[in-house]
């Protein structure tokens, strides 16, 4: 049985939008900074955005502010990417991750700081 499981990826045309979504089936993520990763064939897995404990703070990485967002709901054990303007590039596998941390405002950007991931899901954008 999968911990984290993420739900929502996809083939979408160029220009088109999905939301991920992210949920903790066996532990509550309330004690927990969540993040999203991608890694495409042949690359290197990339950090894509981050969310603080409570949702406070929140952070997406540069190459993907004005498209991308991070949001969580602790009371749904859930956190989300919406994406939008998707482009051929962003195809990857993105995959959550989750650290637990009594550190209530910091989001993490680095994936060895994690401590669960989930399978993965698959995000494919045609041209």
């Amino acid at each position: 049985q999968e911990e984290l499981v993420e739900s929502g990826g996809g083939l979408v045309q160029a220009g088109g939008s999905l939301t991920l979504a992210c949920t903790d089936t066996v532990d509550t993520m309330t004690n927990s900074a969540a993040g999203w990763f991608r890694q495409a064939p042949g690359r290197e897995r990339e950090f894509v955005a981050a969310v603080s404990t409570t949702g406070e703070t929140k952070y997406v990485t540069d190459s993907l502010k004005g498209r991308f967002t991070v949001s969580r709901d602790n009371d749904k054990n859930t956190m989300w990417l919406r994406m939008n303007g998707l482009r051929p590039d962003d195809t990857a596998v993105y995959y959550c991750a989750i650290k637990k941390t009594h550190d209530s405002r910091n989001w993490f950007a680095t994936w060895y700081e994690y401590d669960r991931w989930g399978q993965g899901t698959q995000v494919t954008v045609s041209s």
